[in-house]
């Protein structure tokens, strides 16, 4: 009887040994794609002790669980192609693809989607449909206690390039996606890994900064109790909730969006140019008059981007809504809403700090017609918004407390959660595109920058891993942050921290021989902090991995000074390659004192020549504004950087 029993257990013990599953990391998944030309790991928990067979090309490859049930084969170098079936253990994932993987990192300016560029690009969208091109995006997520093993499930899993898979995921990522596929015709993968906001240090390993940067690191440790993120958290949420129900409490929100409210005694404004009010409600009405000929039609109402939350009705309905300040206002109008004649537009303005407004030089207008998503519809189905506005308080509030810790925000966050969990999926390269949060304060961040490409590196093992970083655009934050005032652009030089942060970048791309720059300092928006020209971003950074990842010494990139020498009362620089002719701005030349005064500029073939002021010169820079108006171009039209150099004399 003792014999069988040990017989039974034996035979459970083999069933259960072969029943047992692995587990996979979330990137592995059916439509995935594997990096061709280099090694390929592909990792994941077991059971101690089981033995993990992988099947791919006909191949077969083993190995054993550690006693940490931990695994890991690498599969020889591969070329483009598939699908392929790739057969782990019981595990079946279809639909493989081999070709190039690339790593978008950063904040919002990767975050921002199809959805938001659609416009800019309405044919070439409507157009997406391209299954060699594969979506992924990682969720977002925090660590406080050391770095994770895997990240989240994520709904965007190795979709193919669709325009409604693409609709809410990066416009950078797909136009990159599209872009690389159509010039080396091999599979592309997309991974996209961003979180809108936050700074650089919360994407970089303890170890990098704990040495040079202690106070980070207790920073860091000190949200790593869970007890006071949860207490605040709950303050502050409760905290919002009060302040929420006491608005609602105060404001006659039925009365004010009735088309047939008397708003007679209402104050008359001009959205451009009113004594704007501070936290708490503020309603605007305006009256427009509709044709017969688009009374009842479908509509999109434009309202720009307004400052910071809003609710819209139209003829007493909500239309739309957004719940912070950057998103642009684009509301649809449902069939039968509009009628003819007299209409009503009613806005209710939300805001727990800070003041309301409009920001200029954004549409505001209502569109008919199929061409209304593209926000450029034939003349006569436009109807312009007036700027004048009937205004009335609906109910003043005092500011609204928080206590949000913004994990997102601490050092190592995201390192440790949706970055080190990646590696070490084999990629291409890495496009990394983040800084404005970071303009505050940016002395540190060209150490930070280095640090984070070797940290990512030694994640990944490969010390040569390509990157590309994308600088800051050009964008006038004046407009985003208080009350509205007109766009005057500085003439005189100013000490200009977004500048400071470009040249942070420049220096540390120049440092690094596995990194290049792409100057988008033309591609920006003065009121806006997320310019729309994805597409154009998309390509200047395919330019950089066509010379940094695919060697292609025929590319040029945007143009570079060599040397600045000061002779006969000039400063003569001498770039890498021509630029165009025509006049040149921007320039400063700083003397003995180092203040800096403009300067006059022309330029010959590859010479630009700097007129000085005085009669020596210490230094010399060049487009050193939040806003510059770049005017220093190659023969194909690519902005120079910034810069701030010594001269040689």
């Amino acid at each position: 009887m003792k014999k069988l029993s040990i017989i039974l257990l034996a035979i459970i013990c083999v069933s259960l040994t072969a029943n047992a599953e692995i587990r996979l990391p979330q990137l592995f998944q059916s439509g995935m794609v594997m990096q061709r030309g280099k090694p390929i790991p592909i990792w994941g928990w077991a059971d101690k002790g089981e033995q993990v067979t992988i099947t791919f090309l006909k191949k077969t490859y083993t190995t054993t669980a550690d006693d940490q049930g931990r695994w890991r084969i690498d599969l020889p170098k591969q070329k483009a192609g598939g699908p392929y079936q790739l057969t782990i253990n019981q595990l079946v994932i279809e639909n493989v693809l081999i070709g190039d993987v690339w790593l978008l990192s950063g904040q919002s300016n990767i975050d921002v989607t199809i959805e938001r560029v659609y416009p800019q690009y309405v044919n070439e969208i409507d157009q997406f449909d391209i299954d060699q091109v594969r979506l992924f995006r990682v969720q977002n997520e925090t660590a406080t206690h050391g770095v994770k093993d895997d990240i989240r499930p994520t709904n965007i899993n190795w979709k193919p390039l669709t325009k409604q898979n693409a609709w809410l995921f990066s416009a950078v990522g797909s136009f990159l996606g599209k872009r690389m596929f159509e010039k080396n015709k091999v599979p592309q993968g997309i991974i996209v890994n961003s979180w809108g906001g936050t700074p650089i240090e919360a994407w970089i390993s303890k170890d990098s900064l704990e040495k040079d940067y202690p106070m980070l690191v207790k920073r860091a440790t000190f949200y790593e109790s869970d007890n006071y993120v949860r207490a605040q958290m709950q303050a502050n949420g409760a905290a919002s909730r009060q302040w929420n129900e006491m608005l609602e409490k105060s404001d006659a929100v039925q009365d004010y969006i009735q088309p047939a409210f008397n708003d007679a005694d209402w104050k008359s404004i001009d959205q451009n140019d009113w004594s704007w009010r501070g936290t708490g409600s503020i309603w605007l009405r305006q009256h427009i008059i509709i044709d017969k000929v688009h009374a009842g039609k479908p509509a999109r109402l434009l309202l720009g981007t307004l400052y910071d939350q809003d609710v819209t009705y139209l003829n007493g309905k909500q239309i739309g809504s957004t719940g912070y300040q950057y998103p642009p206002r684009r509301y649809d109008v449902p069939e039968g809403l509009l009628k003819e004649g007299d209409n009503v537009i009613a806005i209710r303005f939300i805001n727990k700090n800070g003041a309301v407004h409009f920001i200029p030089q954004k549409p505001y207008m209502l569109c008919f017609g199929e061409d209304r998503f593209s926000q450029n519809p034939m003349p006569q189905d436009v109807i312009p918004l007036s700027p004048q506005w009937k205004f009335r308080l609906g109910a003043e509030m005092p500011t609204c407390p928080g206590g949000d810790v913004s994990l997102q925000n601490q050092p190592t966050t995201l390192y440790n959660a949706v970055l080190y969990p990646l590696a070490p999926y084999a990629i291409s390269g890495v496009v990394w595109y983040q800084g404005e949060s970071n303009t505050g304060n940016p002395a540190p961040y060209a150490d930070y920058l280095k640090k984070l490409m070797g940290c990512w590196r030694d994640c990944w093992q490969d010390q040569q891993m390509p990157f590309c970083i994308v600088q800051l655009a050009n964008y006038d934050g004046r407009q985003q942050t208080g009350f509205p005032r007109p766009i005057v652009y500085p003439t005189e030089p100013v000490n200009s921290g977004w500048a400071q942060l470009r040249e942070a970048q420049r220096t540390a791309a120049k440092a690094d021989p596995y990194a290049e720059l792409a100057v988008i300092n033309d591609l920006g928006e003065t009121v806006d902090i997320h310019p729309l020209r994805k597409k154009e971003v998309a390509e200047r950074i395919g330019l950089c991995f066509d010379r940094l990842v695919f060697k292609n010494a025929k590319v040029k990139l945007s143009p570079e000074v060599i040397s600045a020498d000061f002779i006969d009362g000039k400063v003569i620089l001498t770039l890498d390659q021509p630029v165009q002719s025509g006049p040149l701005y921007e320039f400063e030349i700083a003397g003995a004192d180092g203040k800096f005064h403009n300067a006059e500029a022309t330029t010959e073939g590859n010479k630009i020549e700097v007129k000085a002021t005085t009669n020596s010169a210490s230094s010399i820079r060049y487009a050193w504004k939040d806003d510059p108006k770049a005017t220093v171009r190659s023969l194909t039209g690519l902005p120079m950087s910034s810069f701030e150099i010594n001269i040689n004399k």
